[in-house]
């Protein structure tokens, strides 16, 4: 598990991001303190923005008063909403934040239940709140909660929470660093069993990559070229040699990786939750974008294979929640893709608008960085918490910053530590 704490001036967009997922049916909210928490669970941005100015004092300095962290338990601990705002409550209180306004809310839009926090920097005397190496405490905090909560430790998944995966941009250029971010931590995060499967998961992220076969000096040579691909799948620049990124991205370290990844899929019975979820996808929809948008909800992405004419040859299923790629055929003879070329081959232009539209970066926006809006520059990680996504940005920004009051009003609401 890792920690994300993010500071800023706006509290509306904190709140405003928030009651988005609530509205959308992704989130809702756990717990309070000293804030009016909707006994119906209907947020209100106004509303909350309401009580928690009558916290703030009429002056102060701090020029960042807004708090807001993002908690996230790993995939495989199953936590009730009464633990999940224990473990709010408790952090906050650990951290100095016991006296200080704030809400929980639960996200639930990457397939695994997450909690973000919003509170104030600020106490009600205009005094900043110590963060003091906040950074070592959070830390520390979160180890203390993982031992209280019998909790997968943080320590192993640092390589795998830490690492922000963003898809290659040409535009950027330096192909070859863009690819080496997410060729290495994927190589080591995800479980696949075949060289079809690993392609798979790259073309998210517009990667390809190429086998290599031949004889070098009289013996059997095996190898990988990468490539960046644009916004159609063209391979894009020159191929670089996957011995340029390291052992774990070559033939033989994905060779090994995939057969850990076979022991572990079966072990631990990985597939098990993407079974689930594109069994009850494929039950409930009536189209191929009604099924994708239901296994986004589960975290989820599936790709089809298509020929020239539309005709659905392969489909594979990458489960961002385990992190396991599989092919249909390996969830059973109702997933293959016969089955889903008879409910959704067609039409090849409408197939390459449909994938258009849902492409990766504009499913996972929980991966992209924060805006401006939020400085990063005091983030903190540690042990239960991701990545803080990104502010919503239909709400008017001249609305968004804290305003300074000059009165100050005493409401208190909500569970008091």
């Amino acid at each position: 598990m890792v920690a994300k704490i993010n500071i800023g001036s706006n509290l509306y967009g904190a709140l405003a991001y928030n009651q988005e997922k609530v509205d959308e049916g992704l989130g809702k909210i756990l717990g309070s303190n000293l804030v009016f928490e909707p006994a119906d669970g209907q947020f209100n941005v106004s509303e909350s923005m309401n009580d928690f100015m009558q916290f703030v004092p009429a002056h102060f300095r701090t020029e960042k008063p807004v708090f807001h962290v993002s908690l996230n338990p790993h995939p495989d601990d199953r936590l009730s909403d009464d633990q999940l705002a224990d473990i709010g409550r408790e952090y906050m209180e650990k951290l100095g934040y016991g006296n200080q306004p704030y809400l929980i809310f639960k996200h639930e839009d990457i397939g695994r239940e997450h909690l973000h926090i919003v509170s104030l920097r600020v106490d009600s005397e205009g005094k900043k709140i110590d963060s003091f190496k906040e950074h070592e405490r959070s830390k520390a905090i979160t180890e203390d909660l993982e031992r209280k909560y019998n909790l997968h430790p943080a320590e192993g998944q640092k390589r795998s929470e830490g690492w922000e995966l963003t898809p290659v941009d040409i535009s950027k250029g330096d192909l070859k660093k863009q690819i080496a971010s997410v060729i290495k931590p994927l190589a080591s995060m995800y479980h696949f069993q075949s060289m079809g499967e690993y392609k798979a998961v790259l073309s998210l992220y517009n990667i390809n990559v190429e086998e290599l076969k031949g004889e070098a000096k009289g013996k059997p040579y095996r190898g990988l070229l990468y490539s960046a691909m644009d916004s159609e799948g063209n391979k894009v620049g020159n191929p670089l040699k996957s011995s340029i990124f390291g052992k774990s991205v070559g033939y033989d370290g994905l060779e090994k990786r995939m057969e850990k990844s076979t022991e572990r899929i079966k072990s631990k019975n990985l597939k098990a939750h993407t079974l689930k979820a594109v069994s009850e996808a494929k039950q409930g929809s009536q189209s191929e974008s009604e099924f994708r948008a239901k296994l986004r909800q589960q975290g989820i992405d599936v790709l089809f294979r298509r020929n020239d004419e539309g005709r659905i040859y392969g489909a594979t299923f990458i489960d961002h929640t385990t992190r396991t790629v599989l092919n249909g055929s390996r969830l059973g003879k109702d997933y293959s893709a016969n089955v889903f070329n008879d409910l959704y081959g067609g039409n090849h232009q409408q197939v390459q608008e449909l994938i258009q539209d849902t492409r990766l970066s504009d499913i996972y926006k929980n991966t992209e960085k924060p805006t401006t809006q939020y400085d990063t520059s005091d983030s903190v990680t540690g042990g239960l918490f991701s990545i803080l996504a990104p502010e919503p940005e239909n709400h008017p920004k001249e609305e968004m910053p804290l305003p300074r009051r000059k009165k100050k009003k005493k409401r208190r609401y909500g569970r008091q530590m």
